[in-house]
């Protein structure tokens, strides 16, 4: 099982790599919509906005790269080989997620620091800033996951796509931007970071399994 793990997250990597110009689209969403803030409104005003601008980008930055997450192995036919693997579907889509998270969701947490200092956001929080979207950002792929299961049949299911993970997506979007306010006002965060743990571990429990549901009902 942890072999086909591997070999899963290992194509998953290469073909993202040669796709790296689709692959950096998220990236290159987030810093725009980040840098755009500043010039727009100016260091004073961007105090209190800092941790709301930034989480609202990196929310809608997963989007981006949701809709192309099984649609190009549900067009080649590899998703049915997938899916009638003797290996569980669950555990594969596990990988699959990690490498969706590893591609599109890493490089975003990796350059937060610096856009959260232009955003004015206060140096003591960047460390809450860091470990909150190392929390938050698996989950989003988790719920992305399965919302991009359900929408992969369909020819123009983006805008559909979106409307399913949006409101789901909600309470880790308060929470992140809840625990990196909190530690720019030199508050305690743990309590949000907390939550968002416990969203993490809720959605790697349940998301593969409601993931794979989905994926079977697309194929059928």
């Amino acid at each position: 099982m942890l072999s086909a793990m591997r070999l899963v997250l290992a194509r998953e990597l290469r073909l993202a790599f040669r796709r790296w110009g689709q692959a950096a689209t998220p990236l290159m969403f987030f810093m725009i919509v980040t840098t755009l803030f500043p010039l727009a409104l100016g260091p004073p005003q961007l105090g209190g906005l800092a941790s709301g601008v930034l989480w609202v980008a990196a929310l809608l930055s997963s989007l981006l790269a949701l809709d192309a997450l099984f649609r190009a192995d549900f067009e080649d036919g590899s998703m049915e080989q997938l899916v009638l693997t003797r290996q569980p579907l669950p555990i594969l889509l596990v990988a699959r997620v990690l490498a969706h998270w590893l591609v599109s969701a890493l490089p975003l947490i990796l350059l937060a620091p610096l856009l959260a200092l232009a955003l004015d956001l206060p140096g003591r929080a960047l460390a809450t800033l860091l470990l909150a979207l190392l929390l938050g950002t698996p989950t989003l792929s988790f719920i992305g996951a399965v919302g991009a299961a359900l929408t992969t049949g369909l020819r123009r299911g983006s805008a559909l796509l979106a409307l399913l993970v949006l409101p789901l997506a909600v309470p880790v979007l308060i929470f992140g931007a809840r625990a990196t306010d909190m530690a720019a006002h030199g508050e305690d965060p743990s309590g949000a970071l907390f939550l968002l743990a416990s969203l993490l571990f809720l959605s790697l429990s349940l998301g593969p399994f409601a993931a794979a549901a989905a994926l079977r009902v697309s194929l059928e």
